[in-house]
Parts: C-alpha cells; structure tokens; sequence
C-alpha cells in the first residue's frame, strides 16, 4: 500500500455561521488506496467533515490535499471542477435522479466531466458505447446483473438496487477517491456485507481510496483501518451544529 496521501487535512477548524466551533483537527490523512472507516454517533460531525474533506465546504482554516492538490486555494468553481473529475460520493439518501433511467444516472459523471469520460478507453477514445459498456460492467460488478432495468426509472428499484446504482455512479470514470456517508443503514446485516464486499473490490480494481462513514462499529473488520471522529476532534461536537 502506497504511503502518499490520497486525503490529508491539516490544522483543520470549522464553525456554522453564529454557532460554536464544531471541527478541530490536528490531521487527518488516508493513504491511496486505503479502505477507511470514519465512525461516530448521528449528529457528532461526520457528515460535515465529509463536506470539508470533498471540497464542498470551505474550512475556517486549516488545509485539505487531495491526490496531491490543496483544495483548499483553489477557486470555488475551481473545488467543483476538481471533485467532480476525482471524487465519487455515495450518499445515506443516494440521491439519484429520480426522471432518469437507471443506465442514465450511472452515466452522469461522465455527463459532467470529460475527464472522467476519458478515462473510459474504448479502441483509443471515449464513445458513448464504451460509456455505456462500462456503466454496465459497474452494474454487473455490484450486484446489479439484470440488464431487463437498466432502463427503467431508479423509483422502481428496492433500496438495495438504488444503493447499488449509486455506487456504479460514484466509481464511473475512475475517481482516485470515493467517499461514501452512511449508504447501508437502510440494509439489513447481510445486505450490508454483501455491498461493502462488492464495493471494496472495485476500490481495489481501479486503485481507488474509500472512505466509508458510519455509525455501525460492527463493519471495522472489513477495513485497513478504523478512526472515531471524537477521538480526533477536539472539540466536544453537539448535535444542534452538525449536517
């Protein structure tokens, strides 16, 4: 496993508008290729910190490097078009469209990123069939093989196809990090073993760090490492100041 840093936030505070100091942390660091598992109660900050670690928020001071480049003096337009070719996040609701087919939601990354298409290689180049191949291939790889839905709407899935989509969504196109906030606590115990397996090895396929977020203690064994977010942060986080 590579010693680089795939994320590394240093010297980091954060604090809501008018509330108190939610966020301080020393350093927080994942190695590339490190499978990586954030715990804490709900409501104890994870879900901001993802926010700061995907350059979604800014924070008060401190810095964020991802894949080698500080997020953090980079242009707000500047977060967005970086997240968007080397970040995939999987969130608690998915957040799929729901007017979209389900083959379409998968391709979206790829809708918004060149650079995440051209990572797809069909002989030589990008074409939308090798797109589309590999949208199915992700599919397939997570557990989703029914080719009969991939154009049906993603509201006529159970929650565990719709996990699944999300997550062939995040991985699309290579991503050197995927970031994933508490996507299995709509699963049942053998449900949820079964994505976290299938999701791992992708990561590991496409060399991809993972950074899974959760409340459920039971699910460190199936990771490099496990870190509590009170044990890192240094402030005592309330519940009125999170999410």
């Amino acid at each position: 496993m590579s010693t680089r840093y795939s994320i590394e936030a240093l010297n980091l505070k954060f604090a809501w508008p008018g509330k108190p100091e939610l966020l301080a942390i020393d350093a927080f660091q994942v190695r590339c290729g490190e499978r990586v598992l954030l715990r804490g109660p709900s409501g104890s900050g994870k879900s901001t910190l993802l926010g700061l670690l995907g350059g979604v928020l800014n924070p008060n001071s401190g810095q964020v490097n991802l894949l080698d480049t500080d997020i953090t003096s980079l242009s707000a337009s500047a977060r967005d078009r970086f997240r968007g070719e080397h970040l995939g996040f999987i969130f608690q609701m998915f957040n799929l469209i729901p007017y979209l087919s389900v083959l379409e939601n998968v391709l979206l990354p790829a809708e918004f990123s060149p650079a995440r298409a051209i990572r797809i290689i069909h002989n030589g180049v990008h074409t939308h069939a090798g797109l589309v191949d590999e949208a199915r291939r992700l599919l397939a790889t997570l557990g989703l093989q029914d080719s009969k839905i991939l154009a049906n709407p993603v509201t006529e899935l159970s929650i565990g196809q719709q996990q699944r989509v999300a997550a062939a969504r995040a991985l699309l196109g290579r991503p050197g990090i995927i970031i994933a906030d508490e996507p299995t606590s709509a699963l049942d115990t053998d449900a949820r073993a079964e994505f976290l397996t299938l999701l791992m090895q992708e990561c590991a396929a496409q060399q991809a760090s993972l950074l899974f977020v959760s409340h459920d203690i039971t699910l460190g064994s199936m990771f490099d490492r496990v870190i509590s977010l009170a044990e890192i942060n240094q402030v005592q986080a309330n519940s009125e100041y999170t999410r």
